[in-house]
């Protein structure tokens, strides 16, 4: 049973955030953001309990409204009607690892092809239509598929075309996706297509998480009978939303208000007009919520609040966030002279007027707050990552590497940790040959998308065809068939599936030296603002990364492999040096998480990316760089590709890295022929030598 939107204790700021899009849907959607047991799931699925039920057309599939149909509609044409079943309105959730044609639906190329049959299977798309499309982890799922589901929210129609053969239907829901950030971000350009965002923590109070465990046992206890005790307010609530659906054709934007919200966007410097448009819709949904005919400047603050904060990274390193005194000061700016501060101010219920603790919502108006880190609900049922409160658990290490140096210099203490230089573009490396990886941008793969390289006989259903081939299969075939005119007589054993190259993404894992022969600050700052280039790339390639830095007398795994460039770029800012170089140690510990990974996602192909200068320090009486190049064997064996990058530096160079990289079968590159541009200059000095 699914457990009462009213009973989440607190995280007033995304409860209100999805209210405002179930009254207008048009605001584009709501992303939450937030760690692990926060109650994010939870939430979401209780919205479509306190939905309005909808009415359908009888037998079809894509839950047309029985007063007005799609007139495009592929299960059409309908007669409008008075009235047809009513419903629930649906929720839909789409898995990570969800398909294309699981999103948008599938054509039978075969039956169309050869029976000349338009069969048309629905989708996720059509099943969510006039209900919720919940997307749990939306920042793992595959950057087109992000697309199709924020342009089919956006347009309120989805498009499915194969070969020629194009099918369009109605698909008008709310779109909420959840992540956690820890896991990786969303691409700025699609984090702005999102209407609404929202950032959810468990709460610090010991008394709020009491509450939240008392409600979480008392619904496990007895299901009925809690969703019981919360009817009346799930019934209060559904009501006011339907109510705020009714009257928001009628809320007013006045000029003055639409200044307000573009003075706002502008303050902010926000790229685009999207921002304008979604402040906009949502200070018209809240304005309804409230129960007001007119939009005010608390109903602006709102929405500003809402809207905003994810608009204004610049680069995937930036976290959202507001400046209150800077919207503030914009709404002050904008006001009309002669109309002074708005007489209706924040009301200090929050945005469920009426509600004395956590009793849930009743009918009047009100708005929030000022955002803050949002407290816990209960966890989600059937997933064990979402279970309760509680914070994201560190990654495993290794014991910290004592300090030291070299077996013939006096031991040195750590030194404090160096600012990166700043980044730049970096060239693409590359995993040799074609991999059958995840979509993403980086090494050649058999994809979906992609270029069309050739063509194969089906072993299932054709899912991308290759015309011409299938026509040369065909043609010999014709007269055999009985073919006496225009037109060609196909059968299934003539068709073929287009075989298709594209970019895959991959396992980037950096192995970073980060003790004394690093030298000075200037060279380490290099080398940070080096990796933090190969970072942004590897997240501008949707790779997943990791990273491995070694010094004193171990290694240890300072990020394991995730989808957080975040995460990495933290870790490598707060990165200390100092002491000896266990180059072995390393790499060792490099080759156990390439294993670990391997055995977790065997279709990944990593890219081992070892920043050294190629030194090895040890034990005395040991043979340190001897065991540097037995693991770098060892490496190479396991067929990791690898990429070298050598830091040494001044008139005098020992050329270590580079022997390093020989017996790791590795291209070496010095640090300074990482960037995009000198690249092209080589490229450019070659051509004209030539």
């Amino acid at each position: 049973m699914t457990y009462p939107f009213s009973a989440v204790v607190g995280m007033d700021d995304m409860r209100l955030a999805l209210l405002l899009n179930a009254v207008s849907p048009a605001v584009g959607g709501v992303l939450v953001r937030g760690e692990k047991g926060t109650a994010k799931s939870t939430t979401v699925r209780a919205l479509a309990a306190v939905l309005p039920p909808v009415a359908v057309v009888p037998g079809c599939r894509f839950a047309c409204d029985p007063d007005a149909p799609d007139p495009g509609c592929p299960d059409g044409p309908h007669e409008p009607t008075a009235s047809g079943p009513v419903r629930p309105a649906r929720l839909v959730e789409l898995p990570v690892g969800a398909s294309e044609d699981r999103v948008v639906g599938s054509l039978d190329l075969e039956r169309a092809l050869t029976e000349g049959v338009k069969a048309f299977e629905p989708g996720l798309l059509a099943a969510a239509h006039r209900g919720v499309l919940y997307v749990d982890e939306v920042n793992l799922l595959h950057d087109h598929l992000v697309d199709l589901l924020l342009d089919a929210a956006a347009m309120g129609t989805a498009y499915v075309e194969r070969e020629g053969i194009s099918v369009r239907h109605a698909a008008r829901f709310l779109l909420v996706g959840t992540m956690n950030p820890e896991e990786g971000e969303l691409r700025p350009q699609l984090l702005d297509r999102f209407g609404l965002t929202v950032e959810v923590a468990a709460p610090r109070d010991p008394a709020e998480r009491a509450e939240v465990v008392r409600r979480r046992f008392a619904s496990d206890a007895d299901p009925a009978g809690f969703a019981a005790a919360w009817s009346a307010q799930e019934t209060g609530l559904a009501e006011r939303i339907a109510a705020a659906r009714t009257q928001l054709p009628h809320v007013v934007l006045s000029d003055a208000a639409l200044q307000q919200v573009t003075a706002v966007c502008a303050a902010f410097d926000v790229d685009g007009l999207r921002a304008d448009l979604v402040t906009a819709r949502a200070a018209i949904a809240h304005a309804a919520w409230c129960g007001r005919d007119e939009v005010t400047e608390d109903d602006v603050r709102v929405a500003a609040r809402l809207a905003l904060p994810h608009r204004r990274r610049r680069n995937p390193f930036d976290a959202p966030g507001l400046d209150e005194e800077t919207l503030e000061q914009a709404l002050s700016d904008s006001r009309p002279d002669d109309g002074g501060p708005d007489d209706q101010g924040p009301d200090d219920d929050g945005p469920f007027p009426g509600r004395s603790g956590d009793n849930g919502p009743d009918d009047g108006g009100g708005s929030p707050p000022p955002p803050s880190g949002a407290p816990d609900g209960p966890a989600p049922e059937g997933r064990s990552g979402d279970n309760g409160p509680g914070g994201a658990e560190g990654p495993t290490t290794a014991p910290q590497g004592e300090g030291g140096g070299r077996t013939d210099a006096a031991p040195a203490g750590d030194r404090a940790a160096v600012a990166p230089s700043d980044p730049f573009r970096a060239r693409r490396l590359e995993v040799p040959g074609i991999g059958a990886g995840a979509a993403g941008r980086r090494s050649r793969a058999r994809a979906e998308r992609g270029r069309v390289v050739g063509s194969t006989r089906p072993s299932g259903t054709v899912t991308k065809l290759h015309l011409a081939s299938t026509v040369l299969a065909a043609a010999p075939h014709q007269r055999a068939r009985g073919r006496t005119g225009p037109g060609l007589r196909l059968a299934r054993e003539d068709l073929r599936q287009a075989t298709v190259e594209g970019r895959e993404g991959n396992l980037v894992l950096f192995v970073v030296d980060a003790s004394g022969s690093m030298g000075s600050r200037a060279r380490m700052g290099a080398v940070k603002g080096a990796v933090l280039s190969l970072l942004l790339d590897a997240y501008q390639r949707r790779d997943k990364v990791g990273l491995v830095t070694f010094r004193g007398s171990a290694a240890e795994v300072a990020l394991p492999p995730t989808w957080s460039v975040e995460a990495a770029a933290a870790r490598l800012t707060a990165l200390p040096t100092g002491g000896r170089t266990p180059l072995a140690e390393g790499l060792l510990r490099a080759s156990e998480v390439l294993r670990v990974e391997r055995i977790r996602d065997p279709r990944r192909r990593p890219l081992l990316v070892v920043v050294t200068d190629g030194r090895a320090t040890g034990r005395r009486g040991g043979a340190p760089l001897a065991e540097a190049h037995a693991a770098a064997g060892r490496l190479a064996a396991s067929g990791a590709a690898s990429v070298v990058v050598d830091c040494e530096s001044g008139p005098v160079r020992l050329g270590l890295a580079a022997t390093l990289g020989a017996h790791l079968g590795a291209q070496t590159l010095r640090l300074e022929e990482l960037a995009a541009d000198a690249l092209a200059a080589t490229v450019r000095s070659a051509r004209r030598a030539a």
